[in-house]
């Protein structure tokens, strides 16, 4: 077998092993166009890109065999905490394993927070839903809302 053939294998191989499975990875500048669809489609006024971190690229996507799932954005802050905000998911995906995909992208921005160093995560929310993802996945959940305020200088 040459090199050719075998970087071939290895290629296939690692298709075989990603194919139907959830895969996490950074945002980046080709998701956006989906992200104003998604908050559109969920009637929501999608934020501009310099009210979000890394001026839209700061969080994390979760997808299968390349099809976007569910993103959420994660704002560093100078504490020890980090804003998980943004949460949107594709309306149009509509497979079994869609929660699955939603706990996927907490726990794995839980994850990154760890390897900061960051104690602590934070966010509002109020699809009851995601909500509820929150407290199975060990989440305080205020029981009393809280309303968001926003100034724009």
């Amino acid at each position: 077998m040459n090199e050719l053939e075998l970087l071939q294998k290895i290629k296939d191989l690692d298709k075989t092993i990603t194919t139907n499975k959830l895969f996490t990875r950074k945002l980046n500048e080709d998701d956006w166009d989906n992200l104003v669809d998604w908050w559109r489609w969920w009637r929501w006024k999608p934020p501009v890109k310099s009210f979000l971190p890394e001026n839209g690229t700061g969080g994390l996507m979760v997808e299968k065999n390349g099809v976007p799932i569910v993103a959420g954005f994660m704002y560093e802050t100078n504490a020890s905490v980090i804003l998980f905000e943004w949460v949107i998911s594709n309306p149009k995906y509509k497979e079994k394993d869609r929660k699955q995909a939603v706990k996927k992208l907490i726990n794995d921005a839980e994850k990154k927070t760890k390897e900061l160093g960051v104690k602590f995560m934070f966010s509002i929310g109020r699809n009851k839903h995601l909500i509820e993802t929150h407290k199975n996945l060990g989440w305080f959940v205020d029981d009393k809302p809280s309303h968001e305020m926003l100034k724009n200088l």
